[in-house]
């Protein structure tokens, strides 16, 4: 672990065993090195070395078993979702008033996962936005998102703060939204996560990922916890 580089610990944590389980060191449904083990191992805290976990479980590289420990995942097959669309548009259109508040914004620099996920290279900075997604001042999703510098290289929390974020990116920097991919799968809310969606942490969820596209180029990677006992999603087959 490079820890004077700008790629946070934890991220560094996950490339170094993604590349393992790509790299079938860990095979399928093979029990991984312990929290314990895996701080001795690296010299990394435990609340990085959880981090790390946690968001690995979240990607479904790893599953848990209570009691026994951490395993690497089977593959699992994704379900493809059609129609773009908006938080603050579908809110709107069932007659609620919409708003977001900017808990954290963050540049930092990316690891090779967040790097091939995001078609730019490591090491280049992005800016790291969480928010908080709400209807009514009911509090709906959790959301992370990852925006690349070098597309909106003066963006600021302040302007996230004053609108939402797609007219930001229209208005100030005349970059659109023009198709976008979102993959489904079901999550627990996590203790922070629950803290600001106002229910007890644990809770079934639905963790959406988004790759929203201008054209060919990607300007958006976004991780959303949505509320499980707030949505349902229909998928029309036609």
């Amino acid at each position: 672990m490079d820890k004077l580089s700008k790629v946070p610990l934890y991220l560094q944590l996950m490339e170094n065993l993604i590349k393992q389980i790509d790299e079938q060191t860990y095979q399928e449904h093979e029990k991984l090195p312990s929290e314990r083990e895996l701080c001795a191992m690296y010299n990394l805290s435990r609340i990085t070395v959880r981090q790390a976990l946690q968001e690995l479980e979240r990607e479904g590289y790893i599953y848990k078993l209570h009691g026994k420990g951490t395993f690497v995942s089977a593959s699992t097959f994704n379900q493809h979702l059609v129609k773009l669309y908006s938080f603050t548009e579908e809110m709107r259109k069932l007659g609620k008033t919409p708003s977001t508040r900017v808990l954290s914004f963050k540049e930092i620099a990316v690891e090779d996962r967040l790097a091939e996920k995001m078609n730019v290279q490591p090491l280049d900075e992005v800016y790291q936005v969480v928010r908080l997604r709400l209807a009514d001042d009911e509090a709906l999703m959790y959301e992370t998102s990852y925006l690349p510098k070098k597309i909106f290289p003066y963006l600021t929390k302040e302007q996230l703060m004053r609108a939402p974020m797609y007219d930001v990116f229209s208005r100030d920097y005349q970059v659109v939204v023009t198709r976008a991919l979102e993959k489904f799968s079901a999550t627990s809310l996590r203790e922070t996560e629950a803290e600001y969606l106002e229910v007890t942490a644990q809770q079934p969820a639905m963790l959406i990922r988004r790759f929203a596209y201008h054209n060919e180029q990607l300007i958006e990677y976004t991780v959303s916890v949505a509320r499980g006992d707030k949505f349902d999603y229909t998928v029309e087959l036609t």
